[in-house]
């Protein structure tokens, strides 16, 4: 059914559109007049002066309302994959954490199932596209949150029968067999590699780049930081033509640093949410990876006091970064759907509101909240 979004602001990766409308079916059609819009469209919605954007892709995210990928509990991804709409997630990639290599397998096995039942106009969330695998090949000296006990050996082979589902996977290059680990994945998968939970140095995190590395996980946290000595993983990675992570929250990355991070890396920054399974939920104790952690307000630690993942909601995500970084909307909301996507390797089908990409659009007002949720030209959520 051909539909047309009038009177909305619609929201371009460089720019804001008045005065048009949004085509669409299951794909985005055009920006075309709204006269032309009324006359072909079989229905009509009324924006009512909201904004009109292409729905928020969360490419790094391990849980929400009290289910976590990990668990390897379908419902649990079911369950994630609905509440996310209501934050303008209309994709995402379910993370899983560090745990015993088995349980991984098992997840990545659910997981391609939950990729073509999400493909379905009747599955209830937002698209799975694949999954972030985070760990468990990491440094366990920067394993901040994640389960020492599960940490893995450097090797590529445990990975390649899993290309096909994992879109993201980071790891710590300097670890032994390090290179030889990103260039057998660079090589012979699709699979974006993304630099994190490691002690690298400047020079390492450089050659770890030069190999193939093309991301920054959780840009800050768990990676050695910016001297003036040793710019350590952070120099590297912010002075670097690579993506970059950044979770908005303003607890994990101060938000005075914001307006530094979209003026380095531009179109090369990436929001996320790295939300655990506390999200959406109150204030108490949870299970993270088989290690107990507190919320307390926006703040995830584990019991020691080890800062763990966020409770961020990703529209919210987007309204810091526009208000702490003195962002137009456009770019704030391209931070959290073009560039991601192209970090992902799916911006051939999403993150924009691009003639022949999936109608992936949320409708949402000044305050970033969000009022309708369309996946592939289906409403899913409607506030």
């Amino acid at each position: 059914m051909l539909k047309a979004i009038v009177n909305g602001r619609i929201l371009l990766p460089e720019s804001e559109v008045l005065g048009k409308a949004l085509l669409f079916d299951q794909k985005i059609i055009g920006i075309v007049d709204e006269s032309v819009a009324r006359a072909q469209a079989e229905e009509i919605i009324d924006a009512q002066g909201l904004y009109v954007a292409p729905g928020l892709v969360d490419t790094h995210i391990h849980g929400y309302q009290g289910a976590d990928v990990s668990d390897a509990d379908p419902d649990g991804v079911r369950c994630m994959a609905k509440g996310l709409l209501e934050n303008g997630v209309t994709s995402f990639l379910p993370t899983s954490l560090t745990v015993a290599w088995e349980t991984l397998e098992t997840v990545c096995q659910q997981l391609r199932q939950l990729r073509e039942e999400s493909l379905s106009d009747d599955f209830e969330g937002a698209e799975i596209l694949g999954m972030h695998m985070e760990g468990p090949f990491i440094n366990p000296s920067k394993k901040g949150a994640q389960n020492e006990a599960y940490i893995q050996p450097m090797d590529p082979e445990k990975v390649l029968p899993h290309a096909d589902i994992i879109k993201v996977l980071t790891c710590a290059p300097e670890m032994p067999n390090g290179d030889h680990f990103v260039r057998v994945l660079k090589d012979k998968t699709d699979i974006k590699l993304s630099i994190g939970h490691t002690g690298a140095n400047y020079d390492q995190a450089m050659a770890a780049f030069n190999q193939g590395i093309t991301r920054s996980t959780h840009t800050f946290n768990a990676m050695t930081p910016m001297m003036h000595r040793d710019p350590g993983v952070v120099g590297a990675a912010l002075t670097s033509d690579v993506y970059c992570e950044l979770i908005p929250d303003t607890f994990h990355v101060n938000k005075g640093l914001f307006p530094l991070m979209a003026k380095v890396k531009g179109n090369k920054l990436v929001l996320i949410t790295d939300a655990l399974r506390s999200a959406g939920m109150p204030d108490g104790e949870y299970e993270n990876g088989g290690q107990i952690f507190i919320l307390k307000g926006i703040e995830c630690r584990l019991q020691d006091g080890t800062i763990a993942g966020s409770v961020l909601r990703f529209n919210h995500g987007v309204r810091n970064l526009r208000d702490y970084a003195s962002l137009p909307l456009h770019q704030a909301v391209r931070a959290a759907s073009l560039n991601p996507a192209e970090s992902a390797g799916v911006a051939d089908r999403k993150g924009s509101l691009t003639p022949g990409k999936d109608a992936d659009i949320i409708l949402m007002d000044a305050a970033c909240e969000v009022h309708k949720t369309i996946v592939r030209g289906v409403c899913k959520f409607s506030k």
